[in-house]
């Protein structure tokens, strides 16, 4: 929900500038099937590598100093961590101006979760139950439990950071040129660059 009010592909003066960018809107480019399926497949993607990885990696490794190797609960709570770390650090690469207000959503989300850990698994065993201590006591002083967190990040997030690069270098939609332009103008506030005529075409913004 963040992403979607306060993310803007560009400045309101770009959109004056270019009204090209309007008929992305009107001729559902950015809603398509295509591109919902896409989004959807990224997820399932997302999915096999968290849970393989950590399956992988911790189900029969040594994870405490006495060569226990971890609990489900640990498991479990290692899985939603990286689930976690994905979903917000790639909704961090989606968005094309970050402010304030998505900062504390991204970056606060992360640490609503470790904080939600830390009160919940405080609370007596009958209420936390499986939870108890889990965080505070196993994970939090585990040095692989951060490593595998760092790894599935890493292993998520690039496959989607290369598809980003190469479709914003050789498969530019026209929000994208308008960025790309933006870039290369050396502008940091574009707000204040002067209006110039609406007529430019795709073909100018790539030139």
């Amino acid at each position: 929900m963040a992403l979607g009010v306060f993310d803007q592909d560009v400045s309101p003066r770009f959109c004056i500038k270019f009204p090209q960018l309007y008929q992305e809107g009107v001729q559902n480019v950015l809603f398509s099937w295509k591109r919902i399926l896409s989004w959807m497949f990224n997820g399932v993607c997302n999915a096999i590598v968290i849970f393989f990885f950590c399956t992988s990696v911790l189900e029969t490794q040594a994870f405490r100093k006495g060569g226990q190797i971890v609990e489900l609960q640990v498991l479990g709570t290692t899985m939603y961590s990286c689930v976690v770390w994905v979903v917000n650090c790639q909704m961090a690469l989606s968005v094309s101006y970050f402010t304030l207000i998505q900062h504390i959503i991204v970056w606060g989300s992360i640490l609503l979760w470790y904080i939600f850990l830390f009160a919940y698994g405080s609370m007596p065993p009958r209420i936390s139950t499986t939870a108890y201590k889990v965080f505070l006591e196993v994970c939090m002083l585990a040095p692989s439990y951060w490593l595998v967190i760092l790894l599935v990040v890493f292993s998520a997030l690039l496959p989607f950071f290369l598809y980003s690069a190469i479709s914003m270098q050789f498969f530019p939609m026209y929000h994208q040129m308008i960025q790309w332009k933006r870039l290369k103008s050396n502008s940091d506030d574009p707000e204040n660059r002067p209006i110039e005529p609406t007529s430019t075409t795709a073909s100018e913004i790539r030139r």
